[in-house]
Order: C-alpha cells, then sequence, then structure tokens
C-alpha cells in the first residue's frame, strides 16, 4: 500500500489495534503496534526498522527498536486474538502446516545454522520457522509460529544466554512443533476441520498417528518410495511350535513403493479432475484414490502399542487410508503422492482440492515476506523475532480482513455467512 491508502485505512486500522493488542498494558506500546504495523504495510524496499522510522512521519528509530527488541510484552495473547479474530472470517476449508526459512550471515542470530534452506533451494544458513494456517480457495492467515532450534544450540549456552532462548527449550523435531501449536490452538477453542501438509511431515507414521489420536483429519503429501499393503492384503500367524515366544502376525507379501502400486493401475483406472479456477482458467488433472494400508516398521509398532496400551491383542491389521496419485497429461507417470484419513473409495473432486489446497500457504509467505517484511528483521534475539513475527502477522490479518470486507452487507459477507470452520476440540 501507498503512503495514502495507508492514511485512508488509519481509523479501521486504530480499531483493529486496539483489539487484537488489548493485552499489551501500556498505551504508548499499542501506540508503536499501530506504527509498525503501518511501516510494514507502506510500499518499501526494506522494512527494516531503521527504513521504516524514516518513511513514517511519527517514526522514531530508536523507539520502534526497544518496542520490538527489549519491550516485555507478550506475543501469545496477540496471536491468540489474531488466530480467534481471522478464522471466522477464513471460514477454513483445510489448517495447513508448513515451515519457511530466512537466509541469515553469521552465527548470533537467535537459532541460525546451517541446514536446508527452502527459500535457497539448499543447504544454507538460515533460520526456519514452523506455521499453522487456516486456509481456503480464497483467504488464509497465519494462526500460529514456532522457531526451529537446532541441536546444536542446546550445547551452546553463551549464545542462548546472549540471544535470549528460554532455559526450558531445547531441540524439537518440526513435526513435534507443529502438534504443540495445534495443542495450544485446541486450548483456545479452535481446530482444523482438516489439516493439511506437505511431504516433510506426511512421511512421518508418528506425526500422522498423532494426528488420529486427537481426531484430526487429514490429507498429507508423500513420498513415492512410500510403502504401502493394498486394502486387501490380510496378515497371517505363522503355526506355532509350542516352544519359545509366538510368532506375530505378518503380511506374506512384501509391501509395494505407492509409485508402483499407482503405475500398475495404468493411465486408464485415472480420472480427469478440476479441484478450482486458475487465473488461466480451470486448474485440471487426472487422479485415482486407493485404499491402502501403510507398512513399515515405525507403523507396527504404533499400532502394537496402540493394542498394548489399551490391553488388547493386535491382529496385526494394519490402518486403513485413502492414497491419492496424481498423473497430469503428458507425463510418463504418476507425480504426486498424498495420504487420507478421509475415507473415500472413489476420487472425489472435494479430496483433489483439499490434496492441492497448500498453494495457498505459498501465497502467504510470500506476501509475509516481499510485502510485509517478514524476512527483514535485522535483530538477533528470541524476543525481538518473536515480537516482529507477531506484528508481521498481525499486519497480514488486518490487509485480509480489507480484502473480505464486503462493499455491503450481503448474504455472503464474512460477518454474517455461517461458519463450518469451528468444532468441538
Amino acid at each position: 500500500m501507498d503512503a495514502h491508502e495507508v492514511m485512508r485505512v488509519r481509523a479501521k486500522l486504530a480499531l483493529f489495534v486496539a483489539d487484537v493488542f488489548a493485552s499489551v498494558p501500556r498505551k504508548d506500546q499499542r501506540a508503536k503496534s499501530d506504527c509498525y504495523l503501518r511501516g510494514l504495510m507502506t510500499d518499501g524496499r526494506r522494512k527494516s526498522i531503521q527504513a521504516m522510522a524514516g518513511r513514517l512521519p511519527d517514526g522514531n528509530e530508536q523507539n520502534l527498536q526497544q518496542f520490538v527488541n527489549q519491550s516485555t510484552w507478550d506475543p501469545v495473547p496477540v496471536r491468540r486474538r489474531i488466530a480467534e479474530r481471522m478464522v471466522p472470517q477464513v471460514v477454513p476449508d483445510a489448517w495447513a502446516v508448513d515451515d519457511v526459512s530466512f537466509p541469515k550471515d553469521g552465527k548470533m542470530s537467535v537459532a541460525v545454522a546451517h541446514q536446508y534452506c527452502g527459500a535457497l533451494g539448499k543447504q544454507a544458513n538460515c533460520q526456519v520457522a514452523v506455521s499453522v494456517h487456516a486456509v481456503s480457495d480464497t483467504a488464509s492467515c497465519p494462526l500460529q509460529w514456532r522457531l526451529f532450534v537446532p541441536q546444536e544450540w542446546v550445547d551452546d549456552p553463551e549464545r542462548r544466554r546472549r540471544t535470549g532462548i528460554p532455559e526450558e527449550l531445547g531441540h524439537r523435531e518440526k513435526w513435534r512443533l507443529a502438534l504443540d501449536m495445534l495443542d495450544e490452538l485446541a486450548g483456545w477453542g479452535l481446530c482444523p476441520p482438516v489439516l493439511v501438509a506437505d511431504a516433510g511431515y506426511g512421511q512421518n507414521a508418528d506425526f500422522r498417528d498423532s494426528l488420529d489420536t486427537r481426531g484430526i483429519g487429514y490429507v498429507v503429501a508423500v513420498r513415492s518410495d512410500m510403502a504401502v499393503h493394498p486394502h486387501d492384503a490380510r496378515p497371517v500367524t505363522p503355526p506355532w511350535s509350542g516352544n519359545g515366544r509366538k510368532p506375530q502376525p505378518r503380511y506374506r507379501d512384501k509391501p509395494s513403493p505407492v509409485a508402483a502400486l499407482a503405475a500398475g493401475r495404468g493411465r486408464q483406472a485415472f480420472t480427469e479432475m478440476t479441484w478450482r479456477e486458475g487465473s488461466r482458467g480451470p486448474m485440471r488433472s487426472h487422479f485415482l484414490a486407493l485404499r491402502v494400508r501403510p507398512a513399515g516398521v515405525r507403523a507396527r509398532r504404533l499400532v502394537q502399542a496402540a493394542a498394548t496400551a489399551q490391553e488388547g491383542v493386535w491382529d496385526g491389521v494394519l490402518p486403513e487410508a485413502t492414497l491419492l496419485v496424481e498423473w497430469p497429461e503428458g507425463a510418463e507417470a504418476p507425480t504426486d503422492y498424498w495420504l487420507s484419513s478421509l475415507p473415500a473409495d472413489t476420487v472425489s473432486a472435494e479430496l483433489v482440492r483439499l490434496a492441492k489446497i497448500r498453494w495457498r500457504i505459498e501465497h502467504d509467505y510470500r506476501e509475509l515476506k516481499h510485502g510485509l517484511g517478514l524476512d527483514h528483521f535485522e535483530g538477533r534475539s528470541w524476543t525481538g523475532w518473536h515480537h516482529h513475527v507477531t506484528l508481521a502477522t498481525a499486519a497480514h490479518a488486518f490487509l485480509t480482513e480489507q480484502r473480505l470486507a464486503p462493499k455491503a452487507d450481503t448474504p455472503d459477507s464474512p460477518s454474517t455467512r455461517f461458519s463450518t470452520s469451528s468444532r468441538t476440540c
């Protein structure tokens, strides 16, 4: 937005800040929140504090630096209010879990490490954050964030002290951070209608099992080498000789990679589906849905542990899931695979739409990074990073509200239409 557009929405922004930042105790801090949000939304190549302060008539670099990097205001209640405010407006069809990276120089930015950097597509020096978003085909909004702390930071007390990482926080895998956020959001009374994620999360049997335990349905991407049994495969228990431990049920046939299972059906088994209107017309491809039983040592151990915990006897039958496969026109073989806990014997437009809805996350990240300066933060501290990310999320939420705001009250306006996105947690 240019400076004139920002000025035109000052009154609306003031009301937004008064609501979202109501938990911030001091009036001058809430005023700085308003100033910082205007800086993020105003056009400019860099959204560092120095650059924003120079563009704003009431910008004071020293005050903004102190507000973001040293102030003790808690960002969690602010993010909670954003989530409570935005979920009914977005009316999400799903929540999406993803992670985003921020390339960095040096070793002193909080949680920076040499690790895979999605922004560069290679191993590089960067920070990584995991986020949960409410998504629909028309709007989306980040609901929660977690900064990933690499293992090397656990054993470096000097860097932890200098960047202010809380003592109780250590290394935690990204999929566990995602579950932590889902649990926190559930504590706020917010639960996903369906969860979607890329293969970095979907390939993990522990992650999928944890979603099942929480009663959260999912449509997650998996790799082509993921092993599954056909739906109708059944385990057989070898006869017991009477000596030693009783044999466990086992499948006679080895599991197949999903790529081989799908390709074996042939292109004629795939159905053309349209899942949404794109900027260049309808989005179409060919899809196949199969009922399968995910295999692997981890899957067996999870089921065995569940049976033991419930004092039952495992019969060897692995849980069912729906495998969705895409074979685009002109491709020599299937290209994309998803695993879903949603029941589906045949492919449906809704299942395909949910599998593809993660495109909104890339839209969010692009707007947050290039438009709202998510990755322009130049501070190094734990507190500063979380304050900045919360403020960037607030700016994104405010702009999303302006796009969703109806020109006049109508039955389809976000403020009046019935929300189907909430359910009892």
